[in-house]
């Protein structure tokens, strides 16, 4: 198990546990990314990544994504 930010531009994922403000994971499980969905990290820079689920994408900033366990 890693970080999300840990992983590179390409990989597939799935969340294990996400764990942050509640309004940031309310909006996030409201757009199908939660534990136990698979996620594809589509494109990385050094402080931010933009990761897709389904026909969604979002942009999540590293602090974000070091609270996302994959």
């Amino acid at each position: 198990m890693q970080a999300l930010s840990q992983t590179n531009a390409g990989d597939t994922c799935t969340i294990k546990w996400m764990f942050g403000i509640p309004e940031i994971l309310e909006t996030m499980r409201n757009m199908d990314i939660k534990e136990g969905s698979t996620i594809q990290v589509i494109q990385k820079c050094r402080d931010w990544l933009i990761i897709g689920s389904n026909n969604r994408r979002l942009a999540v900033g590293n602090e974000v994504a070091d609270r996302i366990q994959v």
